[in-house]
C-alpha cells in the first residue's frame, strides 16, 4: 500500500456511500492508492483495485474502472451518434477521462469534437492513470475546453449536431445539468435533426429524479426516451440515459446508421444495434412510471 491514505479507504477496502443510494454500499479491494487530491471543484482519488484495475472517484463516488468503463462510454456515445444520419460536429460535456472521446472518433464521419470539462484536475489525472480511455485526447479532430459546460453552451447556436453529458451525479458540479434551462441550452446549441444523450441515473433508485428528468426533456425536444445500461460497479449494477432529439419524427430507439457485426466486434465491447433497440425496453414498474 502506498503512505496515501482516504476516509473511504479502510483495512484495504474501499466503500462507497451516499445519500443518494441509502441503505447500500459498494466495496471494491484497494491494492494501492495512486493519487489523491482536492481540486477547486471536487475530491479527486485514484486507485489500484484487485480486480477492476485503476478506479477514478470523484468525491468519494466511483466514475470508472478499467474493467466496466466500456459499458457506460460506449452506450451514452453510440446511443446517440447511431441516432444521427451524418454527425460531423459532436460536444462532450463533462468526460474529462477521456473515454466519451475515444468513442465518438470512432465513427469516421466526425470532422470535430469538442470536450468541455469544468475540472482540468479530472483531464491530468486520467491522463496518467487511464490511459486506455484518456487515449481520447490524442485523436486530431478532438479540442478542449477547459470550463463550466453550461456557460460554454450559452455562446453557441445552431452548432452541434451531437451532445453528449457525460456528468457526475446531480450533487455538487453537476447539479445545473439535470434541470431545465440546461435542456433548453443544449437544444439551442444543435442543429436541425440533433441529437443529445445524456447521464440519466438509475430506475431502481432514482425513478422519481428520472421521471422528473424525463417530463424535461419532453418539454424542451419532441422525442425523449429512457434506456439503460448494464456495469457493476454503478449503483445497482445499472446507469441509464435520457436520448433526445430536435427532429418529431426520428426514432431513437431505431439507430438509423449502425455497423456491420464485424465492425461491431471490431469497435465496441457491449455496444451493438440489438442492444442499442433493447436499451430502450423498461420493466413494467419504470415504463409506468415514466410514461
Amino acid at each position: 500500500m502506498s503512505d496515501i491514505t482516504h476516509p473511504t479507504i479502510k483495512d484495504g477496502w474501499f466503500s462507497e456511500q451516499s445519500d443518494m443510494w441509502p441503505g447500500q454500499a459498494m466495496n471494491l479491494k484497494v491494492n494501492q492508492i495512486l493519487h489523491h487530491e482536492k481540486s477547486k471543484y471536487q475530491d479527486v482519488l485514484v486507485f489500484e483495485s484487485s480486480d477492476y484495475g485503476t478506479v477514478l472517484v470523484l468525491d468519494n463516488v466511483i466514475q470508472c474502472t478499467e474493467r466496466d468503463e466500456f459499458s457506460y462510454q460506449e452506450m451514452i456515445t453510440h446511443l446517440a451518434m447511431n441516432s444521427h444520419p451524418d454527425p460531423k460536429k459532436v460536444l462532450v460535456i463533462g468526460g474529462g477521462d477521456g473515454g466519451v472521446l475515444r468513442e465518438v472518433v470512432k465513427h469516421e464521419c466526425v470532422e470535430e469534437a469538442i470536450l468541455c470539462d469544468i475540472d482540468e484536475a479530472v483531464i491530468r489525472v486520467s491522463k496518467k492513470y487511464l490511459p486506455g480511455m484518456s487515449v481520447g485526447f490524442q485523436h486530431p479532430k478532438v479540442k478542449v475546453h477547459v470550463g463550466d459546460g453550461f456557460e460554454f453552451l450559452k455562446n453557441r447556436q445552431n452548432e452541434f449536431d451531437v451532445i453528449i453529458t457525460d456528468s457526475s451525479d446531480p450533487e455538487g458540479p453537476a447539479e445545473s445539468l439535470f434541470q431545465k434551462p440546461y435542456f433548453e441550452l443544449l437544444r439551442d446549441a444543435l442543429r436541425d435533426g440533433g441529437v443529445i444523450t445524456t447521464q440519466a441515473e438509475n430506475q431502481w433508485l432514482h425513478l422519481s429524479l428520472i421521471t422528473d428528468l424525463k417530463k424535461a426533456c419532453k418539454e424542451v425536444f419532441p422525442v425523449a426516451e429512457y434506456a439503460y445500461t448494464t456495469i457493476p460497479t454503478y449503483p445497482s449494477g445499472q446507469i441509464g440515459f435520457m436520448v433526445c432529439c430536435k427532429d418529431a419524427s426520428r426514432n431513437v430507439r431505431e439507430p438509423v446508421r449502425s455497423w456491420s457485426r464485424e465492425e461491431e466486434e471490431r469497435l465496441c465491447r457491449y455496444y451493438n444495434q440489438d442492444i442499442h433497440r433493447a436499451s430502450f425496453v423498461l420493466p413494467n414498474f419504470a415504463r409506468k412510471a415514466l410514461n
